[in-house]
């Protein structure tokens, strides 16, 4: 099995709350499919570096997956044809790490 961090955004205009259950439902068709999804971060409301869709945010998700590569082009394909996700995006690491994101460290560090 390979490791894999995997990033969705999802559209702008639906809550946060359901951001949440629509990453629970990859999560549990990741399971169904042999992978194991260990964390997954929410990373909120964010700009868009360019329009996508004609829109300016989205909610970005992450996932950090350890399965077969069948599992991931499984899901590539029901993100292809959801109407929620605006884009994502699969990366193969060596190695998944258990501490938070860069994304999450940094908006800690302006917290303090």
């Amino acid at each position: 099995m390979a490791f894999y961090e995997h990033v969705v955004i999802t559209r702008p205009d639906i809550s946060p709350a359901q951001v949440e259950t629509f990453v629970e439902e990859l999560s549990g068709f990741l399971k169904e499919k042999g992978a194991k999804v260990g964390k997954t971060e929410y990373w909120g409301l964010r700009n868009l570096a360019y329009p996508i869709k004609k829109q300016r945010k989205g909610h970005y998700s992450l996932l950090n997956i350890d399965g077969p590569a069948d599992a991931v082009h499984e899901l590539e394909r029901r993100l292809r044809i959801s109407d929620d996700v605006m884009r994502y995006m699969t990366i193969r690491v060596e190695e998944l790490s258990d501490e938070p994101s860069p994304v999450l460290s940094r908006k800690d560090r302006r917290r303090d």
